[in-house]
């Protein structure tokens, strides 16, 4: 009896996984990029060095539709270079008319997607641009990116313009996911919503703004409001933009009260299978209490891109002055990158 069970219970499994597969889409693309780059740290030369790197990721979807006719999508980027890492994964469920809701177990939220909007040929002004996150001017959506859910309302379309809104909800900001089943215990929310109004010229306008609650803990570079606007013009190749983003943290110690202010720019042209840009960016981190306020932190790129087919060659040549906030601390970065997709 209890074979006989068993052959009845692997049969309706198997029959149950046909619908599935049958039900839903699965595909898997991957990518690989290697770089040789040279770096000149012009203060103290720590940072100065060269060497060759390589990026292998592979990327996950499942796409299916619902019987009440609602959709239900999923995406998994992996880090395979090394030991395997969820590097990006988010469930998508559409509602039609009804919106869009979607779950960021790690990366994703609508607010992170318009931390730095400006137009590039390799990568934003501010990426690869030394270490850590101090030097980096893209700080909206930063602290609600993981662990978070959001709601995204139906594009809305009126003579020419489309209007794209979108609330996040992180119950745990600035600290990622909880493991399946499990709680964050960092107290501290964050809410975050997004408005952007594309007309048909080429302009778009949007901004955001972003509520980070620590609950009482001080010791959560939290308790702050960002916010952050932008105005991008594209037309035939060429693509412009400009964003500024501003934190006012409302409460703190002289480490965790200090405002900052960014602004980014860039302009690119694309002309068949080339892409040129320059950007450039600056932090101004202010005084608080007895801390003095820190030197404008600058960064500039110049970046190009051919694509050839399934692969793309790069090359950028950047810097940063005043790094970190100390004045007359300099540091330059060159990379040539090739990129396959398959």
């Amino acid at each position: 009896m209890n074979n006989i069970k068993k052959i009845g219970l692997s049969a309706l499994a198997g029959s149950l996984a046909m619908v599935s597969a049958n039900a839903v889409e699965y595909t898997m693309t991957g990518g690989l990029l290697s770089t040789f780059t040279t770096a000149d740290d012009l203060s103290d030369n720590a940072g100065s060095g060269k060497g060759f790197g390589t990026a292998t990721d592979l990327s996950f979807n499942a796409a299916g539709e619902l019987d009440n006719g609602f959709t239900v999508g999923y995406f998994m980027g992996v880090d395979t270079n090394g030991a395997l890492s969820n590097t990006s994964s988010q469930l998508t469920v559409g509602m039609g008319s009804l919106g869009t809701l979607q779950l960021n177990n790690k990366f994703g939220s609508k607010a992170n997607g318009i931390d730095d909007i400006t137009p590039n040929a390799y990568n934003e002004v501010w990426d690869g641009l030394t270490t850590g996150t101090t030097n980096n001017p893209s700080f909206f959506g930063a602290a609600t990116h993981s662990g978070s859910i959001d709601y995204r309302i139906p594009a809305q379309e009126y003579m020419g313009t489309t209007v794209n809104a979108s609330i996040t909800y992180d119950p745990s900001q600035g600290v990622g996911p909880a493991s399946k089943g499990g709680v964050t215990t960092t107290p501290g929310s964050g809410t975050a919503v997004t408005l952007q109004v594309a007309h048909e010229s080429g302009l778009e306008i949007g901004g955001g703004v972003e509520q980070l609650d620590d609950d009482g803990n001080v010791a959560l570079s939290s308790g702050s409001e960002i916010s952050t606007v932008y105005a991008k013009f594209a037309m035939s190749g060429l693509t412009i933009a400009h964003q500024e983003s501003y934190k006012n943290v409302l409460n703190g110690t002289s480490v965790v009260g200090a405002d900052q202010k960014s602004n980014t720019s860039g302009i690119a042209y694309t002309q068949d299978d080339i892409t040129i840009s320059y950007g450039e960016g600056e932090l101004v981190t202010k005084g608080y209490g007895a801390t003095a306020a820190l030197a404008t932190i600058e960064l500039e790129s110049v970046q190009v891109a051919y694509v050839m087919g399934a692969m793309t060659v790069s090359a950028a040549m950047s810097s940063t002055d005043n790094v970190s906030g100390v004045a007359a601390a300099s540091y330059e970065e060159n990379t040539l990158a090739v990129s396959f997709a398959f």
